[in-house]
């Protein structure tokens, strides 16, 4: 508990405000996706009268479901190309015209298209996205002069983090959430990848079965008018994709690499929907960068990298439909790296250990609320998630219910949480200078 003695008039008032309004906004129902289903489409929308709109379409179409490497990619790269009614062009000026913004991205279970725009154009852009995933015309010049090529330019720009956390995901997942995000320069993409592959993918993934309409900033009632109309044409099913469940195994793997250096720690996580809110708390714990700009941060892994300059490290928890992976990311210099890793491992076995302070958990609870509120906010993930959610058959988070999980954390269930992560298998990735970079025995932990 914050003593008020110690804080400063204005600190004070902020305070008060605080306890009056509590977490007023955030139980509300504007902070939660109402899902219902329009013209035989999952849709969920939340509305708070503002001034734009987020429209997004969320297909079953991630790297998990893709038959065969690169199609994911392929496909991404082929929203908002030509389509039956209008040109990549015609596309592109109407759409800056009405001052919009259209982005198409993936993540290992699903590929988004999204349209940020005034309100007053949700008819519009409610078109162009049906128009999108029902018309697009899947032609062999563009795949080879604009698909094929932007793909070759991505995949030389890989990271080493990014080669890490593929490689985390592929032992501790093996096939399915195992497939890498991205396909690496030395994946043999061109002997899979097509027009024709991608515009089979499409036919089965972009079906009313496997797709989502999520939106942020429209009321439903004009969800309903639009919709319905413009996604009449979409098929109702496809040719079926490949969903098999996932098996979390653990294991290591090693990658020389001159391109940099990176590590990932990586366990069991929570999977979307999963009543763990200590898994959130203890990433919250773990943390990484600080947050303040003068301070070196109350994060585990902030501490970590006070101690061994050149190297940074984040913790994630990687929600998936059926199952999550809490990943500790470290990058910079090898020796630094390693130090880091070392003190990861041994601030996770502290906090298994029963050492965390109240205040520490306090502050782990709070960073934790922030980060499910702030999600949808400013980075879309709480978007992504909904929409996720709906295509497994789920629902929405309900963000009040979650705040309250939260709340409800304490230090035993955190030590019993940090405990079993380490009594179970990890999940180690090395990527660099691996004579320097440490094994997983090195760090003491079970593959």
């Amino acid at each position: 508990m914050i003593c008020r003695a110690a804080l400063s008039r204005g600190s004070q008032l902020a305070v008060r405000r605080q306890g009056a309004r509590g977490f007023a906004a955030a139980a509300s129902p504007k902070a939660s996706y109402e899902p219902t289903t329009i013209a035989g489409v999952k849709v969920a929308a939340r509305d708070d009268n503002g001034p734009t709109t987020r429209l997004a379409i969320v297909a079953k179409a991630g790297t998990r479901y893709e038959p065969l490497p690169g199609l994911t990619v392929g496909l991404e790269e082929f929203a908002f190309k030509n389509t039956q009614k209008r040109s990549a062009l015609r596309i592109t000026r109407e759409a800056e015209l009405l001052g919009g913004q259209l982005t198409s991205y993936h993540t290992r279970e699903a590929l988004v298209l999204q349209a940020n725009f005034l309100r007053e154009d949700l008819p519009y852009f409610t078109e162009l996205l049906a128009e999108v995933v029902s018309q697009t015309r899947y032609t062999t010049h563009e795949f080879h002069e604009e698909v094929k090529e932007v793909i070759h330019l991505k995949q030389a720009k890989i990271k080493p983090s990014a080669v890490a956390l593929d490689a985390v995901h592929s032992v501790a997942f093996h096939s399915g959430l195992g497939a890498p995000l991205y396909p690496t320069p030395s994946t043999p993409v061109d002997s899979y990848l097509n027009e024709h592959a991608v515009a089979a993918f499409a036919e089965a993934a972009y079906t009313k079965a496997n797709i989502a309409i999520v939106a942020d900033g429209a009321s439903e009632a004009g969800l309903q008018k639009w919709v319905e109309p413009f996604f009449k044409s979409v098929a109702a099913e496809g040719p079926a994709l490949s969903t098999t469940p996932a098996k979390y195994h653990g294991g290591e793997a090693r990658i020389a690499s001159v391109a940099g250096n990176s590590v990932v720690i990586a366990f069991p996580g929570a999977s979307l929907g999963a009543n763990k809110p200590e898994i959130a708390v203890l990433t919250g714990l773990l943390g990484g960068e600080s947050n303040i700009k003068w301070s070196p941060g109350f994060s585990l892994l902030s501490q970590a990298t006070a101690v061994a300059p050149g190297a940074n490290a984040k913790a994630t928890n990687y929600a998936y439909s059926d199952s999550g992976l809490l990943a500790i990311e470290i990058s910079g210099q090898a020796s630094a790296v390693k130090k880091v890793a070392e003190e990861s491992v041994k601030a996770l076995k502290s906090v298994a250990e029963g050492s965390v302070s109240q205040e520490q958990l306090v502050k782990a609870i709070a960073k934790a609320k922030f980060t499910l509120l702030s999600g949808s906010e400013v980075s879309g993930v709480g978007l992504v998630h909904a929409g996720a959610n709906l295509i497994q058959g789920g629902s929405p988070l309900k963000v009040a219910e979650t705040l309250k999980a939260l709340e409800s954390v304490t230090g035993d269930k955190l030590k019993a949480a940090a405990k079993a992560l380490l009594e179970g298998k990890a999940s180690v990735a090395s990527v660099g200078d691996l004579h320097v970079l440490p094994f997983a025995e090195d760090l003491g932990l079970q593959v």
